[in-house]
């Protein structure tokens, strides 16, 4: 059962990221400010849920939150920063596009850069423990999907609408037949050993 808040009496966002150990293609992240008393029987964890129950809850999500954020930061960037410090500002991104400020923020995960001056909480397995980290991660991996299969079309080498950029082995071999493309991960040290 997921824990509808940590403080009931502050405005809450859950802050997830998706594509972080990706090969390629950008981060994602997304924020989400549910009503207290949100629930809905499949939402949980994105990875715990079909690619069917992801679709299906994210215009649940869009439409009967208070207010939500998708960002991203491509691979590009992510060469030059860090794939950390892009996590990071896809997360900031993500907040600063709530039309409402959030007084607590709840990030799945260990580490974050704080943001302005709004106190947060750094949970491990934050998406399988609270509901607006469970919605965030469905955005997340649900947008990103998306810009992959976009990609994909482009690149179809890779079998991006298949394994979405990670390192599965399809992906691998194709590295190794044709090398990397504009939307790899450089920094990632994926380029084939010659």
């Amino acid at each position: 059962m997921l824990e509808k808040y940590y403080d009931k009496d502050k405005i809450e966002a859950g802050i997830d990221e998706a594509g972080r150990g990706c090969y390629a293609g950008p981060v994602f992240a997304a924020a989400v400010i549910l009503p207290k008393d949100f629930y809905h029987p499949l939402l949980n964890d994105s990875k715990k849920l079909s690619k069917k129950s992801r679709e299906l809850l994210r215009p649940i999500i869009e439409k009967e939150s208070i207010g939500f954020g998708v960002a991203m930061v491509d691979n590009n960037e992510i060469d030059v920063i860090n794939i950390l410090q892009a996590s990071f500002k896809a997360m900031h991104l993500a907040i600063n596009k709530i039309k409402k400020t959030p007084e607590l923020l709840l990030i799945d995960g260990n580490r974050f850069k704080p943001y302005k001056k709004i106190a947060h909480h750094c949970i491990i397995k934050g998406d399988g423990k609270y509901s607006s980290i469970a919605a965030a991660s469905i955005l997340a991996k649900t947008y990103r999907d998306e810009y992959m299969q976009k990609i994909h079309a482009e690149y179809n080498d890779y079998r991006w609408d298949k394994n979405m950029g990670y390192g599965t082995l399809d992906h691998r071999l194709a590295i190794e037949e044709y090398g990397l493309c504009k939307y790899h991960r450089k920094s990632f040290n994926i380029a084939p050993k010659k």
